[in-house]
């Protein structure tokens, strides 16, 4: 029990995604054939072939990385079917993606539901446009005052991914980020790269759209889970389906605290992290994190060729 699994959110995809893992195992292929079917159209077809601009739609990105996860986790329980995870954890998106391979959240019920939280970002970004920029070399209280002095009551920038020390996401309206960034330069940050989206997740911008989320998770099938989930908002584990809907439904305009969540599980002991899903950022975040622990990507066949020797 030494082990956790992380599912990453957006920003992890790129065309091709699942590809050749569906090509080298029948779970992962009958995972992209399910998800076509419950979807109505080929979201596989669009993941391995493109275009880019397509699967870069966050109505399109949430779902595909939601698949390619899940389908990843079905083959890493058919390679080791005797593992279990001590904690499930996911990045922004992610989070949906471990409820569902905790077991408390049906596939098909989590498919919708990532579909659906897509299609009410994009909306989001459509009637309060904002955006989304990373800060390198500043700690979060430095840029907590940066962002409260760049903001005002009608214009709200805000820190949005702690990702790891020296990395930070901030999102909020674009005059107000435009504020923020200047003042992180002048507080030392050591680069500031504004980040190609058009919406501000995890900021009060996805209000408009809030309680329509709120009633798509009151409404999808949640479940307790049987391995906890380390919730983005929290922080800490979480297996009450009452306490995960509540974290979902507060993720959407709240801070994805992962440098504490991470620190959290190799604080219960956790020594290895096993990331599902394309990317491979979230292994390398954990490592940043703490350089003690092992991090391993499973995405690909050739992972789990690896990852095979590391758990011997």
């Amino acid at each position: 029990m030494t082990i956790a699994y992380l599912f990453p959110g957006q920003g992890s995809q790129s065309v091709g995604m699942g590809r050749a893992l569906a090509e080298a195992y029948d779970a992962a292929r009958q995972t992209f054939e399910e998800a076509d079917e419950l979807l109505g159209f080929p979201l596989s077809r669009l993941m391995w072939n493109g275009p880019a601009d397509e699967l870069n739609d966050t109505l399109n990105t949430q779902p595909a990385l939601y698949v390619h996860s899940l389908a990843a986790r079905r083959v890493l329980a058919h390679r080791f079917p005797r593992l279990r995870p001590a904690f499930c954890a996911g990045h922004s998106l992610g989070e949906l993606t471990a409820l569902t391979a905790a077991g408390a959240l049906p596939f098909d019920a989590g498919l919708r539901l990532a579909r659906k939280r897509g299609e009410l970002m994009k909306r989001a970004g459509e009637t309060s446009p904002g955006g989304m920029a990373a800060v390198l070399g500043l700690d979060i209280p430095v840029l907590e005052a940066v962002c409260a002095q760049a903001s005002t009551a009608d214009e709200i920038v805000q820190v949005a991914n702690d990702n790891c020390p020296g990395q930070v996401v901030i999102s909020g309206a674009r005059p107000a980020l435009e504020r923020a960034l200047e003042l992180a330069k002048e507080a030392g940050a050591r680069r500031l790269i504004p980040l190609a989206v058009s919406i501000a997740a995890h900021s009060p911008l996805m209000r408009s759209v809030q309680e329509e989320f709120n009633a798509a998770v009151n409404a999808a099938p949640i479940a307790d889970a049987a391995a906890p989930v380390v919730g983005n908002v929290a922080a800490r584990p979480l297996s009450l389906a009452a306490d995960l809907r509540a974290d979902l439904r507060a993720q959407l305009t709240s801070r994805v605290r992962w440098t504490e969540s991470v620190r959290f599980m190799t604080g219960q002991g956790v020594t290895k992290f096993i990331e599902l899903g394309h990317g491979g950022v979230l292994a390398a975040l954990a490592r940043r994190i703490d350089e003690r622990i092992a991090a391993f990507s499973s995405a690909a066949p050739a992972d789990f060729e690896r990852l095979a020797e590391a758990l011997q």
